[in-house]
């Protein structure tokens, strides 16, 4: 059976022109090459599988070949390779440095290529210093890296470093292409387009994959044999996701969610990919972007035609969704329900890019319907009419219970005009606003000069108060319910007042007094009472007793305790 040889060794350059997108690399150490301007330490940095090591040893090979030698000539002994990652210790540079000295027996220069050269421990960088800021005239030193920034600065002067960049996706595809011509294999674009992306930038990573795939599918390479062995997300479920997000079919969505998860792929994958396809649809909205798009062309087609159906405020919030649950997913506890909360999120959005939602009415239209009068919507334009309540639009019956009936209802929708700074949610300043909301909220009511205003005692106030507090620690707020009872209230000038010890206190009642001044007004039918909360730091504070002073508060009220105690010989 013949050796198999991989893509990547079989196909590996053999000159500057067979390297793949690194054109300006290449053309610069051509002309340097050519005009013997050649630096004695050279740097290659970059990503992995990118090609240094491969435009190390050309380079070498070119410096050596004066036209004379065979094709096939690749001058090995003149070329040494070092891998920096096992021989990184200052011995091993010390025998590095012992062979310099020696000339070349074939070609003019001895060239050291030193790959992983960021491997070197600090002793051996310092041991190669020297050398390699003046090495002898027939020594050429390539040094090669994926991390330039674990090299020490000194070893970084001395040489002339070249970055390498990653493939480009078109780059690779092309390639990949030029080898599946030349071993008959036939590959659909598409197919070379996924492995192009798969690879992330490096060829080499982009020919291990070309080889693992035709081992799965043989001679004719497909988008689905492709998807499936390489076990990514194919561009159909992104498409069909989309479609099923535009027409806002929440079940069918959930189901092709959970048929992707049943496939073994990761709702953080899929997630992030949609927002990379909402991203490529956004591209294809405008002809000058459309470049960025890296898809083969008949994919390309259908991003196109997707893209007309959504428009460009649609995709920039789906975006802004996707992203955010993105950001999320690492920390969150239940992953699958918040990528399925935003899936449900992105078909709740309307093509203008909002949720849906009615109409805003100062007043809901249900209540004028039954009125007889035609509601009016709030106008962005008109300011004073955002901040007014339209209190002449409000019809009461003319009886009693009626009206009481419609004071209940919550028909009222106070628009309050947003200040001009916005304040945090757990500052002082955002609990005051609370406050004062409800407040307003209030006072709506308490404005109505046609409520009833029934007269009452301080008993049924009294009464009243009570039985408000009992329903408190019925329903569990018993601190709530406790603050009611910690004074009795009393009812001057109309009004209802209370006195609390500390401002805490008045604090807590004044955020739970609208339930309150709710229920009291409608169990005395009376819409014109206020609460008037007093602070009196001075009222005297109730400790709980210790078992002596219990016995001295007993003993002044009954001197014979001491002698009982006397007699029998007890003990507090």
């Amino acid at each position: 059976m013949e050796h198999f040889v991989v893509s990547a060794r079989k196909y590996r350059p053999q000159t500057f022109k067979d390297v793949v997108g690194q054109q300006a690399i290449t053309n610069t150490l051509q002309n340097a090459i050519d005009n013997n301007h050649l630096a004695q330490a050279l740097l290659f940095t970059g990503p992995r599988g990118v090609g240094k090591t491969t435009c190390a040893r050309i380079l070498a090979k070119m410096i050596n070949s004066d036209g004379a030698e065979t094709e096939d000539e690749d001058f090995a002994f003149n070329i040494f390779e070092l891998d920096a990652a096992s021989n990184n210790s200052v011995d091993d540079i010390r025998n590095l440095t012992d062979q310099v000295r020696i000339p070349p027996q074939v070609g003019k220069y001895k060239v050291y290529i030193i790959d992983e050269v960021h491997m070197l421990s600090q002793a051996a960088f310092n041991a190669f210093l020297k050398t390699l800021e003046e090495p002898p005239k027939h020594c050429i030193f390539i040094l090669a890296t994926t991390e330039k920034h674990k090299i020490i600065p000194t070893i970084l002067s001395r040489c002339q470093i070249f970055d390498f960049k990653r493939i480009t996706v078109k780059d690779a595809k092309s390639y990949l292409q030029y080898i599946a011509q030349e071993q008959g294999i036939e590959a659909e674009d598409d197919a070379l387009h996924i492995i192009a992306q798969k690879a992330d930038g490096a060829m080499r990573d982009a020919l291990s994959i070309f080889d693992r795939v035709v081992s799965f599918s043989g001679k004719k390479l497909t988008r689905q044999a492709v998807t499936e062995n390489l076990n990514v997300l194919d561009y159909d479920s992104y498409f069909k996701s989309t479609n099923l997000i535009l027409e806002h079919k929440i079940p069918e969505l959930l189901v092709h969610f959970n048929t992707i998860l049943s496939k073994g792929f990761d709702g953080h994958h899929y997630i992030a990919g949609l927002a990379s396809h909402f991203r490529d649809l956004l591209v294809c909205k405008n002809p000058s972007t459309i470049e960025l798009l890296e898809v083969g062309e008949q994919t390309q087609i259908k991003y196109q035609e997707q893209s007309l159906l959504a428009s460009q405020e649609f995709l920039i919030k789906a975006i802004e969704l996707a992203n955010a649950c993105d950001l999320k997913y690492k920390t969150s506890k239940n992953q699958r329900l918040l990528v399925e909360l935003c899936i449900m999120q992105l078909a709740s959005i309307s093509f203008d890019g909002e949720k849906k939602k009615g109409n805003r009415f100062i007043i809901p239209p249900s209540y004028f319907k039954s009125k007889g009068i035609a509601p009016i919507p709030i106008s962005k334009e008109d300011p004073q009419t955002e901040q007014s309540i339209i209190k002449e639009n409000i019809v009461l019956n003319e009886t009693q219970d009626e009206t009481v009936t419609a004071v209940e209802e919550p028909i009222i929708d106070v628009i309050i005009k947003k200040p001009t700074k916005t304040a945090s949610g757990l500052s002082l300043s955002s609990i005051k606003k609370k406050k004062e909301h409800l407040i307003r909220q209030m006072d709506v009511v308490i404005d109505e000069d046609d409520l009833p205003q029934d007269n009452f005692s301080e008993e049924q106030l009294i009464s009243i108060w009570n039985t408000y507090a009992k329903q408190l620690d019925d329903n569990g707020e018993k601190i709530m319910g406790s603050i009611l009872q910690m004074d009795t209230p009393t009812l001057r000038d109309g009004n209802i007042h209370i006195e609390l010890s500390n401002a805490t206190l008045k604090l807590e009642l004044e955020r739970a007094q609208y339930p309150l001044m709710k229920f009291i007004r409608k169990q005395l039918n009376n819409y014109n009472v206020k609460l008037v909360i007093t602070v009196n730091e001075e009222i005297e504070k109730k400790y709980a007793f210790t078992t002596a002073e219990k016995y001295e508060k007993l003993k002044e009220k009954n001197p014979n305790l001491e002698l009982l105690k006397n007699i029998f010989g007890l003990d507090v």
